[in-house]
C-alpha cells in the first residue's frame, strides 16, 4: 500500500480548497496511491488538533508526525500558503523536511493586501515540488526564487441528473423564477453588494449559498436587510448538481480569487456566469471562457430574456477541454513522473 496524505485547515467541507483536494485525491488514486486526509476540521480520516484556522495552540509535533507517519507523500493544500495559522504552517512544514511533498499553493500572503507583509511563507526545501493553480502565482514564485508548476483545477464533466430534482420547490421557489447563484462564503472579497445589485438590476432572487465567515456576518446581515431583491440564503447539502440545475446564472463580482471554480463548474452544468474582472479570470478567459460582466447587468439580462445555447456549449467545450479532472491527472502524473513518485 502506498499512501498519500492531504493536509490542510480543513478537508471535506464546501469550501475551494476542500472540492480541489477531493478532485486531486480522485487523480491521485487512479494512479495507485491510496489517501487519507488530515486537518484540524471537517469529515478527515485524521484530526490533529492546532491546524483548524481558529485553533489556539499550534499542533503537537508528535501527534502530527504520528498522523503522517505512513505517508510515502504529502500534499499540504495551502495550509503552508495562507498566513491563517503560521504556527501550523511552521509545524506542518517542519514535519514534511526531507520527505516527498507537493506544497498545492491557492492563495500566497502577498496576493492579500493584509498579508503582504508576512514573509515566513511559502518554505521550501529540496524534496518538494511546489504546484500553483494559476499562471499568475507560478511566476510570482519564481520571482521570489522557487520553481513552481502550474496545474489548473479540474472538474467534472458527466452530466449526470442529480438527486434532489425537487430543489426549486424545497426552497419554495417558483418555476419561473428568474434565480442568480453566488456559491461563495460570504466574505468580503466576494463581493455581496455587487451580486445583489444585478439581482435588483434584473429582478431576480439572489441565491447566496455559503455562510458568513472571518467576521463578516453582521455586514452580511446588514447587506441582505437592505436588497431590494428576494434573498434566498445557504444551500441545503445536496448534490451541487442539483444546485446549479436550480439555478438559471451564476453570479461571481469577487474583486480577487486564486482561481475561482463556480464559473467554471456553470460552464460545465450549460449555466451563463458573470464574472469580475480579478486577475486570474482574465486568465482563465484567455482559454476561451466568454463570460457576462458584472459592471452592468444589461448583457446577462437579455441573454437570460434570449437565451443562446451556442454560448453555453462553447463554454462547456474551453471547459472540458482545459479543466477537466483527465487534464488536471495528466498534470500531476507527470509532475509525479518528474519527481519519481509513481507508486
Amino acid at each position: 500500500m502506498v499512501v498519500c496524505a492531504f493536509v490542510s485547515f480543513r478537508l471535506g467541507l464546501t469550501d475551494g480548497v476542500s472540492v480541489v483536494t477531493g478532485h486531486w485525491q480522485r487523480a491521485v488514486e487512479s494512479m495507485g496511491f491510496d489517501t487519507v486526509t488530515v486537518a484540524g476540521e471537517g469529515p478527515v480520516d485524521r484530526t490533529v488538533a492546532g491546524l483548524e484556522l481558529a485553533a489556539t495552540n499550534p499542533p503537537d509535533l508528535d501527534e502530527l508526525r504520528a498522523a503522517l507517519a505512513d505517508a510515502d507523500l504529502i500534499v499540504v493544500e495551502n495550509l503552508c500558503t495562507i498566513p491563517l495559522n503560521l504556527p501550523a504552517a511552521h509545524a506542518v512544514a517542519e514535519v514534511c523536511v526531507g520527505r516527498p511533498t507537493v506544497m498545492h499553493h491557492h492563495d500566497p500572503p502577498w496576493q492579500r493586501a493584509h498579508f503582504a507583509h508576512i514573509t515566513d511563507l511559502p518554505i521550501d526545501n529540496p524534496a518538494w515540488r511546489h504546484v500553483t493553480i494559476n499562471d499568475l502565482t507560478r511566476d510570482q514564485f519564481q520571482d521570489r526564487g522557487i520553481d513552481a508548476v502550474r496545474i489548473y483545477n479540474g472538474f467534472p464533466t458527466d452530466t449526470r441528473p442529480g438527486t434532489s430534482p425537487e430543489l426549486r420547490a424545497i426552497l419554495d421557489i417558483a418555476p419561473d423564477e428568474v434565480v442568480l447563484a453566488h456559491p461563495v462564503r460570504a466574505i468580503e472579497r466576494k463581493n455581496v453588494p455587487r451580486a445583489i445589485a444585478i439581482a435588483e438590476e434584473l429582478d431576480a432572487t439572489y441565491w447566496l449559498w455559503g455562510p458568513a465567515e472571518d467576521g463578516y456576518g453582521a455586514e452580511l446581515s446588514r447587506i441582505l436587510d437592505r436588497a431590494r431583491c428576494r434573498v434566498v440564503h445557504l444551500a441545503p447539502d445536496v448534490d451541487p448538481i442539483d444546485l446549479y440545475q436550480a439555478a438559471n446564472a451564476v453570479l461571481f463580482p469577487s474583486t480577487w480569487e486564486g482561481f475561482g471554480n463556480p464559473p467554471v463548474e456553470a460552464a460545465m452544468h450549460d449555466l451563463p456566469a458573470a464574472v469580475g474582472p480579478y486577475p486570474v479570470a482574465d486568465e482563465l478567459c484567455r482559454l476561451g471562457f466568454r463570460w457576462f460582466p458584472t459592471n452592468d447587468a444589461g448583457p446577462l439580462g437579455r441573454f437570460l430574456a434570449d437565451p443562446d445555447p451556442a454560448l453555453l456549449t462553447h463554454n462547456r467545450n474551453v471547459a472540458r477541454t482545459h479543466l477537466s479532472l483527465k487534464s488536471m491527472t495528466e498534470a500531476i502524473r507527470a509532475l509525479f513522473d518528474e519527481a519519481g513518485w509513481i507508486p
